[in-house]
């Protein structure tokens, strides 16, 4: 059955390997997003898996190495859910310019579910892993063809104490094949690109994986997607900067700190979408709500405001709805009485640490690595942008 076919909520970039974001802003609304609308990353072609023959090896620095079946991790462990609010790290891409480098994602590289599995630390604790401060959990893919790069993320082991789950369910349901069945890992609050999917093995470490050992380990590299992709990379730098280990975590906290000249991609940045009005609507109205979502990693939202001309004034929006926990996107209302006209409307959100959206993205030859002056970085593969100019629409007011 073909990609579309399954899920029909879904605006296809690319088939073969999945690449697919949600159609319209429209189906962020929920409180959670169906699978059917929930956006697809893949970096190799979706591999078919028996569960029943399906294990995750647990290597490293742990007293007793073992290989767990899908049964043992669904009965022999504790059982967590964490509604988290996913986003590929290279969602609004297409909004660079010049064009970045990748798939042109628009806003619709998103999605908030319920995500339920074992909690790594319980597995680690059950095996004797090391759970010290300063080391890494690097957790491996198994879906790449013997020739190609193996999909491997390092995780702080901090983090992993924290809540990052090894998932076998999503929404109350298992993993559809291509959002990572049987098994994926999930890190709470942090872009998409660390929830490695299809995972076979997960190795306790000293370090990130870097260097000779890793990049020839059975004749492929397994350091490509945590060394040199999902990197913040600006025009005038070759490649990135590589790092054996880090000791600051946040990606906002990376980007200003000159010991890491191009940051990780780690936990998300703060961020807010306009759900409706839709773009280039017609309103007949002398009330209009504008609504929308905010989410901030593993920042609390702290205020919305809200912009009825193009960013040139702000007032305070409203949180409404329940509260999901620390992952799950923010509801914000904001009502609005509109004169006849054409209007350009923005949603700015700050997070606990004071930290705000930008409004636009830099020109490469501003060279910069971090936010200044009120303009998200440009970067050679576009990611990251949480600027919200990108993400303004466009009403008309009817008279």
């Amino acid at each position: 059955m073909a990609l579309t076919q399954r899920y029909p909520g879904l605006d296809v970039l690319v088939s073969d390997p999945a690449n697919a974001q949600t159609a319209s802003r429209a189906n962020l609304a929920s409180h959670l997003t169906p699978r059917d609308e929930h956006y697809i990353r893949t970096h190799h072609c979706t591999p078919e898996i028996d569960a029943d023959d399906w294990t995750v090896s647990l290597t490293g620095m742990v007293e007793r190495e073992t290989d767990i079946s899908m049964s043992e991790l669904r009965c022999d462990f504790p059982t967590e859910s964490v509604v988290h609010i996913m986003e590929c790290s290279g969602n609004s891409r297409r909004y660079f310019d010049p064009d970045a480098e990748g798939d042109q994602w628009g806003d619709g590289a998103i999605g908030n579910a319920v995500w339920t599995g074992t909690p790594v630390c319980a597995i680690l604790d059950e095996y004797g892993g090391a759970t010290d401060n300063g080391l890494w959990l690097s957790a491996m893919g198994g879906e790449a063809p013997p020739d190609k790069d193996v999909f491997c993320r390092s995780i702080p082991m901090s983090k992993v104490r924290e809540d990052c789950l090894l998932a076998y369910e999503m929404n109350g349901s298992p993993l559809s094949a291509e959002h990572g069945f049987p098994v994926r890992l999930i890190v709470p609050g942090w872009f998409g690109n660390n929830s490695v999917k299809w995972v076979e093995e997960i190795r306790v470490m000293e370090q990130m994986v870097h260097g000779d050992e890793w990049t020839d380990r059975d004749g492929r590299d397994y350091t490509e997607y945590q060394q040199s992709s999902y990197r913040i990379t600006p025009a005038q730098d070759d490649g990135p900067t590589r790092h054996a280990s880090v000791d600051v975590f946040s990606t906002y906290d990376q980007m200003e700190d000159e010991r890491f000249p191009n940051a990780y991609l780690f936990d998300q940045l703060v961020k807010s979408l306009i759900i409706a009005p839709a773009d280039n609507a017609t309103i007949s109205a002398s009330r209009v709500e504008i609504a929308g979502i905010a989410w901030a990693g593993e920042e609390d939202v702290e205020r919305i405001e809200i912009s009825t001309d193009g960013g040139e004034s702000w007032r305070d929006a409203e949180f409404v709805g329940p509260d999901f926990g620390p992952y799950a996107p923010t509801k914000f209302r904001y009502v609005w009485e509109p004169d006849p006209g054409e209007y350009t409307l923005c949603s700015r959100a700050t997070d606990e640490g004071e930290r705000t959206q930008p409004a636009t993205v830099s020109d490469p030859e501003q060279e910069l690595r971090g936010i200044e002056n009120d303009q998200y970085p440009w970067n050679k593969k576009g990611y990251g942008n949480n600027a919200y100019l990108s993400h303004a629409i466009t009403v008309e007011v009817a008279e």
